[in-house]
């Protein structure tokens, strides 16, 4: 009987840890509001974002320009990328770049080359999940789809970070693999366009559609972000409108993604 009533007690004792524990993890995730969003952002460090992954591309010495991203005040690049496109125009150029440099100069592998701080700007070091995930993506937790936050992000990543995930973004960000999107290069006035051409580009590379059988064939990209795609019904839609088709009804599969290495895949 004692033994019952331990236990018992142990239990409830849990769930009340656990229930303090995610009460305190949806409280830290609760956004810091960007200040001064419809002032124009920091146009030099959008630049220099530009510059370095052009640098890349061409495989001419970054050392100066990695130096300089490195040397960056944080509070600057907080400040400075003040809204959401400036945010993804710098982020975007800064994982595709630091990607290539990862995986080519430093010959990191996964999980590692994903998971590693090991990317120096503005005196902190972030890893290329941190770009992604914490900063592009609003510290979504990388396993939940999309759907729920990562708890105690910290406030640096919540001030670096987007106030709205754009599902776009996943068609923007190249690590690598063979049924990656292709590198383009993302600047500030032309954003919106770009990713839009980007989304249609890979869709349409990447989508079967098989009336008959009402079927959509896609990119595994899609399954694994769905929350920021707003579920499989706006899926369908995302689809049916690069592919100018009512899709409604029609059956989602996912391909399997291709992780066969391809370096310097950058679009033309």
């Amino acid at each position: 009987m004692k033994k019952k009533k331990i236990g018992k007690k142990l239990l409830s004792l849990l769930s009340i840890l656990v229930l303090l524990y995610l009460s305190a993890g949806f409280v830290s995730a609760i956004p810091i509001k960007k200040t001064q969003m419809n002032s124009f952002p920091d146009t030099s460090l959008l630049q220099l974002s530009e510059k370095f992954l052009y640098n890349v591309k061409l495989e001419e010495s970054t050392t100066v320009l990695e130096a300089e991203l490195a040397g960056l005040d944080i509070q600057r690049l907080v400040t400075g990328l003040n809204n959401d496109d400036a945010v993804k125009t710098f982020w975007i150029n800064m994982y595709n770049a630091w990607f290539q440099i990862l995986a080519g100069r430093e010959k990191m592998t996964r999980p590692g080359i994903f998971t590693k701080k090991v990317i120096p700007i503005a005196g902190k070091l972030f890893s290329l999940d941190n770009i992604e995930h914490d900063i592009l993506r609003k510290y979504r937790w990388k396993y939940s789809m999309g759907y729920f936050p990562r708890f105690f992000p910290g406030k640096l990543l919540k001030q670096l970070a987007v106030s709205k995930i754009d599902h776009r973004i996943h068609f923007a960000l190249n690590c690598g693999a063979k049924s990656c999107p292709p590198i383009a290069f993302y600047s500030y006035e032309k954003l919106d366009q770009q990713l839009d051409l980007a989304g249609r580009n890979f869709l349409k590379s990447e989508t079967e559609i098989n009336d008959e059988k009402k079927m959509i064939l896609t990119s595994k990209i899609l399954s694994w972000f769905k929350g920021d795609f707003d579920g499989k019904k706006n899926i369908r839609k995302i689809i049916g409108t690069v592919f100018d088709k009512n899709l409604s009804g029609y059956k989602i599969k996912f391909k399997k993604y291709d992780w066969e290495s391809v370096l310097k895949n950058y679009s033309e």
